[in-house]
């Protein structure tokens, strides 16, 4: 059964989920999802307005001094729950992925959903070792749920940040009203099944589809509503701000990224180029942390840019579903005509085009499809290595001593990701400890779902999985004399 016919079997396409319940919408507004392999309409599905807003939050209100009282053992054992659903429908979820924003099944089952998942049991993790009260001499140092949360979660990485943001929530004790992008809504509802089957209280998690002036804006103003979390543009993430500052509530940001991949002079330059070009056309770079930018000694520009051809020529770009493919669709129509014209940008600012280009890949005459496209001498001045395309565009910048390669490293308003690969760990270390940004990869090493993320500058505030992705959720509270 595919992801549509069960959700239009189960009578969830049109529904919000709200206080525990399976419920019509009162906005009228509808949003059209496409499928991007083959810009073929898949179905509609309802938008909200401020009428859904208000039921939701207003369940959220009723249900948080129960949950935010319960125990932490009894929202360990909900949590063990929804991960064992999840996985039971892993397969389900990879192909709703695929369908809704063109990912390649492979990478559908090897990494949005097994990742998405991985948030699940990190935030049970940390729960049941997490010291909600501390002592400091005669001084008790209590950590309590914020209260209701919006999370606002993008259509690169839908279900991976749907379960970045809900289940610390929820593991804090808060409860929660979600938004998903109204690009890629599906997943959210197969999401809240899975919510409800798990037997989570009425009340605690609640879904409203919309857009962000007719839900998104809404919930950030909400007087109701005491912290919002964001993962999308820069651009989004200031508006939010600005919508949550009159009632002082809680921003928290994980936006823009325009990612440094240092390569220093004494790297194995055929592992860190390939590996290099691998992480930042990952999820056809559709990633605010994808490694955009590789910066790499001029002494060795011409052997890297071969490593690089050679490597870009070795991905497979087309049917979503086929086993051989290992980059699908871009998500959609709006992001595909981004990244046409920011190549044509970079090939009229006189960068060197090592391969691809504007158009569809050779033999794809329909479907959202983009060329792997590499640029070779590019200076950090030139928008394409300034601007976030958020594709698989990658810019290599040569540079003459290591000072110079940190100040490019850094000459963005961006802070998100980095990575610095070398054979000298010292070395390596050093140049991560100077890099401006909130996560830094060594060498490429394996994901960990309890390593915090998030950024610096205009990247965003606030951090997300692990330990202090839940501490986001929570207050502080000194009770002096307690003890």
């Amino acid at each position: 059964m595919t992801p549509l016919e069960h959700l239009t079997r189960n009578d969830r396409l049109g529904k919000f989920f709200i206080d525990g319940q399976w419920v019509a919408p009162h906005g009228t507004g509808k949003a059209v999802i496409v499928n991007p392999a083959t810009e073929q309409t898949v179905c509609e599905v309802p938008l909200g307005d401020n009428r859904d807003v208000e039921a939701a939050v207003q369940a959220a209100r009723k249900a948080f001094d129960g949950w935010s009282r319960s125990k932490p053992a009894h929202r360990a054992a909900l949590l063990d729950r929804l991960q064992a659903l999840l996985e039971v429908r892993c397969e389900l979820f990879a192909q709703c992925l695929t369908l809704e924003m063109g990912a390649a099944i492979g990478y559908a089952r090897t990494a949005q959903v097994p990742l998405a998942i991985a948030h699940v049991k990190t935030a049970r993790d940390v729960l049941t070792a997490f010291p909600f009260i501390e002592q400091r001499g005669h001084t008790a140092v209590s950590r309590e749920a914020i209260g209701v949360c919006a999370l606002i979660v993008p259509w690169n990485w839908p279900l991976y940040q749907i379960t970045a943001k809900v289940a610390p929530a929820l593991a804090a004790g808060c409860t929660v009203v979600l938004k998903p992008s109204e690009l890629s809504p599906l997943d959210a509802l197969l999401f809240a099944e899975a919510i409800e089957d798990a037997g989570f209280p009425a009340g605690v998690f609640n879904l409203v589809q919309g857009d962000g002036a007719g839900v998104g804006a809404v919930l950030a103003a909400h007087p109701d509503v005491d912290m919002i979390s964001i993962t999308g543009s820069t651009r989004a993430g200031i508006a939010v701000a600005q919508a949550a500052a009159p009632t002082v509530k809680r921003v928290a940001q994980e936006l823009g990224g325009k990612s440094p991949n240092l390569i220093l002079p004494d790297a194995d330059m055929e592992r860190a180029v390939s590996l290099g070009v691998a992480a930042a056309f990952r999820n056809l770079g559709q990633s605010c942390s994808a490694p955009t930018r590789m910066i790499v000694p001029r002494v060795r520009l011409a052997e890297i840019e071969e490593i690089a051809r050679q490597s870009a020529r070795q991905i497979v770009v087309g049917d979503p579903l086929s086993e051989e493919t290992t980059h699908g669709a871009i998500a959609n129509r709006a992001q595909f005509d981004r990244i046409q014209t920011m190549i044509g940008v970079g090939i009229a600012e006189g960068a060197q085009l090592l391969v691809g280009g504007q158009g569809r890949p050779s033999g794809l005459t329909a479907g959202l499809y983009v060329q792997p496209t590499i640029f070779s001498g590019v200076h950090t001045q030139m928008r394409i290595a300034q601007e976030e395309i958020f594709g698989p565009v990658l810019c290599i910048l040569p540079y003459d001593t290591v000072e110079e390669a940190i100040t490019i490293a850094n000459d963005t308003v961006y802070g998100l990701g980095a990575h610095v690969q070398g054979s000298n760990m010292q070395a390596v270390k050093d140049a991560a400890s100077r890099i401006h940004a909130g996560q830094v990869h060594l060498n490429y090493p394996a994901w960990n779902p309890h390593a915090p993320f998030g950024g610096f500058k205009q990247s965003g505030n606030g951090r997300e999985y692990g330990l202090e992705g839940m501490l986001e959720y929570l207050e502080v509270k000194s009770m002096l004399g307690y003890f």
